[in-house]
């Protein structure tokens, strides 16, 4: 078809649509929606007559409205909390369920996830061995360095604090957590964090940051400050763990020193008692036996003064038997002659030393002389007298002795 043909661009044959008919068309079903009549051909030299109906706006403007009023319906889900505000200003925290609110632009709400524990590192990130220097790099009480790599864990406990009280609540969680622990660890030696006061000082670090948090009216509430890692400086590693096994190896040689004072110290003191009952003792035996010798020294005084005689003659008896009995010597009388006898002198003397000191070790027998001759009979009488002086002296005895002596 030629471009001069004056049936381009009008329907039938092959061609294209019209696209004044299209137009017409969507006009035409636009009007029968909303109750206009349909357009009528407009007449030559003259506007198309029509006009907007009233009916038709109506329906439109509640149609609006409702979708309006729908659109303030929401739904606060388990663990969390609604933040109403209008016009810009709070007006009231809604609990999980339906709610619903004054539509845009009146009113708005902001979900708030109260529920969720969140968790801020302060020293490291993800994991203890990317540790961040700035911020874990610590100064104690008596000047010295540590690395303290902690974690903290809060939650919320006002939404409405949260949400317009601080711009970046959660940076300021941060910026508190790091202040408490420097304040902290600023008031600690250096073994104190190390060792045994980890856990008070997280929870002093807990207690300070929960205040300063309410101080600033953050809405956020301090589950629990974790310290992950406590340690002095990478560079001084070494010789920190040559100082701690120098005062371990002190611990140690200390809790030597006290268990050996604690098995020497009693040993000695029951020792010294000992040595003090004995003394006692010993003056007690000597008290009592110079007290003994004293009525005995009186008694012996009493008898002299009525018989000078008897009682010396005794007491020279009784001197010689205690003489006699502890020597090994035999002392025979060799004026008188007498008959060959045989005396085991070795057993008389053994048992003499048995007698007078059982604690001691026997002596070696002693040899007897069988060629002794008549000595021998005044040698066993005077081995029996010591024998029979060892179990006791008696009086009767030594006064026949004497009458005998005295009569030869």
């Amino acid at each position: 078809m030629s471009l001069n043909d004056p049936q381009w661009g009008k329907r039938g044959g092959g061609g294209p649509p019209d696209l004044d008919e299209i137009w017409r068309n969507v006009n035409r079903r636009m009007s029968e929606l909303f109750g206009r009549k349909p357009p009528q051909e407009p007449h030559e030299g003259g506007p198309p007559p029509g006009g907007v109906p009233v009916a038709g706006l109506m329906w439109l403007v509640a149609l609006v409205i409702v979708i309006w009023v729908a659109s303030g319906f929401y739904i606060v889900d388990a663990g969390r909390r609604g933040v109403v505000t209008r016009f810009g200003r709070y007006t009231e925290t809604t609990l999980p369920g339906p709610r619903w609110h004054l539509p845009w632009p009146v009113e708005a709400v902001q979900l708030v996830d109260f529920s969720q524990v969140k968790t801020i590192e302060i020293g490291y990130r993800n994991t203890p061995k990317n540790k961040i220097d700035a911020e874990a790099v610590m100064l104690t009480e008596d000047e010295n360095i540590i690395d303290i790599e902690f974690a903290v864990q809060y939650n919320l406990k006002s939404a409405a604090d949260y949400v317009f009280n601080n711009r970046q609540p959660d940076q300021i969680v941060a910026y508190v957590a790091e202040s408490a622990i420097r304040e902290v660890v600023g008031k600690s030696k250096m073994d104190f964090a190390l060792y045994e006061g980890r856990e008070q000082i997280a929870n002093q670090a807990q207690q300070l940051m929960q205040q300063m948090l309410d101080r600033y009216r953050t809405g956020v509430f301090v589950q629990q400050v974790t310290l992950q890692n406590v340690q002095p400086p990478d560079k001084v590693q070494a010789a920190f763990d040559d100082a701690v096994k120098a005062g371990q190896d002190r611990e140690r040689l200390k809790n030597e020193g006290q268990a050996y004072a604690n098995n020497v110290v009693p040993r000695a003191r029951g020792m010294a008692a000992r040595l003090l009952e004995e003394a006692n003792g010993y003056t007690s035996e000597v008290v009592q036996r110079a007290e003994g010798d004293t009525q005995r020294f009186d008694q012996v005084l009493t008898q002299y003064e009525k018989a000078p005689e008897v009682t010396r003659e005794r007491l020279y008896l009784d001197t010689m038997q205690s003489v006699l009995a502890n020597t090994s010597k035999v002392v025979v009388d060799q004026k008188n002659a007498g008959n060959l006898l045989y005396l085991p002198l070795d057993k008389l003397i053994d048992h003499a030393s048995s007698v007078a000191s059982p604690a001691t070790p026997e002596s070696p027998p002693a040899a007897s002389d069988s060629g002794s001759g008549s000595s021998a009979g005044k040698a066993g009488a005077s081995a029996a007298g010591s024998s029979d002086g060892t179990s006791g002296y008696d009086p009767s005895r030594s006064r026949d002795a004497l009458r005998n002596r005295e009569g030869r």
